[in-house]
């Protein structure tokens, strides 16, 4: 019992090393990678007109953060992307994981459907962009649909694959207990695809920010993606690397949040390598 207590005591002191030396070296990435940005901007070897400097970027986000953007407080374009991407996002994941099951448990429906799908599927983004600024405007119900479009596609296909790859020995043993084709959905298959379609949730959050991004290039009154365009079209390359720079905020702590929310869904899992850590 206390060399099992002792060998779990050094697998947790391992880890813990292990988890500052990995910090620590992501830490120096980070400073040397700036730092020699800054260096090259400085003594012109990298033009600061055109590729901006490290201190220009945080200059232009004290700037927005106390006197506001051209187009309006940082905060409100900020949250006006956000709840773009996140609505989109839970849209596409919701319909994205009810399709999926659904059509990988119906065989004669996913053959009806199977062109239709690949069709929209190879449709490019941005005209589907141009299409629903035209349908349904310039405000934000056109950036989330979007944004819903490009998290749709990953997470259905996905949960698709996931479901049909479901072990075929538990379904029949769930059978012959006399489960319903409901109860087995919902028991055996979907706990079994659930490993596929948090997998696809970790890249599709950056889908849905950049549907809403894109949407608002496209035309916007307001969010990033404006901010952004505007930033380019007065040679700010400040503030397009500063926008850029929250958006990659956004990015990480909704990647942190699902990689918590797989964690406790799947916390019957063997213990593996995460997403973040890879």
């Amino acid at each position: 019992m206390v060399e099992e207590f002792l060998s779990e005591a050094a697998i947790k002191k391992n880890r813990n090393k292990h988890r500052v030396k990995v910090h620590s070296l992501q830490l120096g990435l980070a400073v040397l990678l700036l730092g020699g940005w800054q260096i090259l901007a400085d003594h012109k070897i990298l033009d600061p007109f055109f590729y901006g400097r490290p201190s220009g970027v945080m200059h232009q986000l004290g700037v927005w953060i106390t006197n506001g953007t051209s187009i309006g407080s940082l905060w409100v374009n900020a949250w006006v992307t956000f709840y773009e991407a996140t609505y989109g996002f839970l849209a596409g994941v919701i319909l994205g994981i009810i399709f999926g099951v659904f059509l990988a448990r119906n065989p004669t429906a996913a053959e009806i459907f199977a062109p239709y799908i690949k069709v929209s599927n190879s449709i490019p983004r941005v005209v589907l962009g141009s299409i629903f600024v035209l349908w349904l405007g310039l405000g934000s119900v056109s950036k989330v649909a979007l944004a819903f479009v490009l998290v749709f596609f990953p997470v259905f296909f996905n949960a698709f694959q996931g479901t049909r790859e479901a072990d075929h020995k538990l379904i029949a043993n769930a059978r012959l207990l006399g489960a319903s084709k409901r109860q087995i959905t919902i028991k055996v298959i979907f706990p079994s695809a659930l490993s596929w379609i948090t997998a696809s949730m970790h890249v599709s959050f950056g889908f849905a920010l950049i549907g809403a991004i894109v949407g608002e290039f496209l035309g916007a009154q307001r969010g990033l993606g404006l901010l952004i365009a505007t930033a380019q079209g007065n040679f700010n390359p400040n503030g397009v690397y500063a926008a850029m720079l929250i958006i990659a905020i956004m990015a990480l702590s909704a990647e942190w949040l699902i990689t918590k929310l797989e964690n406790r869904l799947l916390n019957w899992r063997p213990t593996q390598i995460s997403g973040t850590e890879l």
